[in-house]
């Protein structure tokens, strides 16, 4: 096999892997990043606006809070990602073990109050990320051996209150993304020697808008608009044979529409609901070139739409109840899945709770639940076929929220 075309085979893993991750909305973006609303599943979180969180969730939300204020959240996890081949599958081998691994998911925001009707935000956070780690003899080593995946992304946003009512945000999304690799070359070559690809990387910008309108005291609707990122990504594929072709992929993530609804329907009890699209169909074929030659990767990806349900339920004066549940249509089609990208359609159940800990902070605590279905694999002329019997993420979160900080009243006109 010539360099070529085993250069174009190994970019595929690659480009599925990017756009995999430890993922919650159509498989593809992070629908939990470390804040509050990871206890109701997302569901809500366009509308809520009641954190430092809305200036990543919905920055035309920041005009709710009264002062500056700063969230910080951790949401540590774990994967547990098991294949199981069919006998007859192409590649032989075992079924990899337990490929799950560590996740680290985390996110900072702070609202700045310039005036009544205008507010600055910043957060940090990741919206994806990977760690994949299988036997090297398993069915599938062909496509994936070693994945780590960073990416972090920084958000500077703006807010005005235009009316009682209403209120936009805009702003834009900072990403930086690393891809570090492993596969096992295919036959022809002998030995199934390792091929790298390392500090596979680029920065990229997408713009963001969006709005909060308050029907009543009781009932708001937030919608989020994300523009579409295109990373141009550069590195080196290591091959055995020695040589190290240049590689240049160009990678659009998807533009994103999101939907929120906050409804207090009496003094215990809110109800929320979220929705959305995005436009994963951009990534249905990417352009790929090396030093050795150039083509197309044909990923075939589709289109995703998520529903979420939730609601919020006051305990006492100290303690506020959270649970929420919700679904994400599968970007890929059964016969064009691969091991890099073990999706299908997606499950997600959040419980938690916020905790009035004093005036100044607020304490948030949530669990959630992620199944990634049996994620069949079946492609014509693949090296794997099979399904995974457990296919599942466990996040444990805490967030902290303080509203009074040492400059609270200051810094304002």
């Amino acid at each position: 096999m010539n360099n070529r075309v085993l250069a174009l085979q190994i970019s595929v893993s690659t480009v599925c892997l990017l756009l995999a991750g430890p993922s919650h909305s159509g498989g593809l973006y992070l629908s939990s990043f470390g804040d509050p609303s990871m206890g109701t599943a997302s569901a809500g979180a366009n509308a809520i606006a009641n954190d430092a969180s809305t200036a990543h969730t919905n920055p035309a939300g920041m005009t709710r809070l009264d002062d500056h204020q700063f969230l910080g959240g951790l949401a540590p996890g774990f994967g547990t990602v098991k294949f199981k081949a069919d006998a007859q599958t192409p590649s032989g081998g075992t079924d990899g073990g337990d490929q799950g691994d560590f996740i680290p998911i985390s996110s900072t925001s702070y609202v700045h109050k310039l005036s009544d009707r205008w507010r600055l935000g910043v957060s940090m956070l990741s919206f994806s990320g990977a760690s994949l780690d299988p036997n090297d003899d398993w069915a599938g080593r062909f496509e994936t051996t070693k994945v780590t995946l960073f990416t972090l992304s920084f958000l500077p946003v703006v807010a005005v209150r235009v009316t009682d009512w209403l209120s936009v945000g805009a702003g834009a999304a900072i990403s930086y993304g690393r891809l570090d690799i492993d596969v096992l070359a295919p036959p022809p070559i002998p030995g199934e020697p390792k091929v790298k690809l390392d500090d596979l990387d680029d920065w990229a910008v997408a713009p963001i808008a969006s709005v909060l309108i308050e029907a009543t005291p009781e009932l708001r609707f937030g919608v989020v608009y994300q523009g579409e990122t295109d990373f141009h990504l550069d590195g080196k594929i290591k091959i055995p044979t020695g040589v190290t072709p240049a590689l240049e992929l160009e990678l659009p993530l998807a533009q994103a529409v999101r939907t929120s609804i906050y409804w207090d329907a009496t003094d215990r009890i809110a109800l929320v609901m979220n929705s959305g699209w995005e436009d994963w169909s951009v990534a249905k074929s990417l352009p790929v070139s090396t030093t050795a030659g150039a083509g197309g990767i044909p990923l075939k990806f589709r289109d995703t739409w998520y529903l979420g349900l939730g609601g919020y339920y006051q305990l006492n004066d100290a303690w506020t109840l959270q649970t929420g549940f919700r679904y994400d249509s599968s970007a890929l089609k059964d016969r064009n899945r691969t091991t890099a990208l073990p999706i299908d359609r997606i499950w997600t159940l959040g419980v938690g709770g916020l905790y009035d800990y004093s005036e100044k902070l607020k304490i948030g605590l949530a669990f959630s639940w992620t199944n990634l279905g049996n994620a069949p694999i079946n492609r014509t002329g693949g090296t794997v076929k099979g399904k995974y019997s457990r296919n599942e993420i466990f996040l444990f979160n805490v967030s902290l929220n303080w509203k009074k900080l040492p400059w609270s009243g200051r810094g304002t006109f």
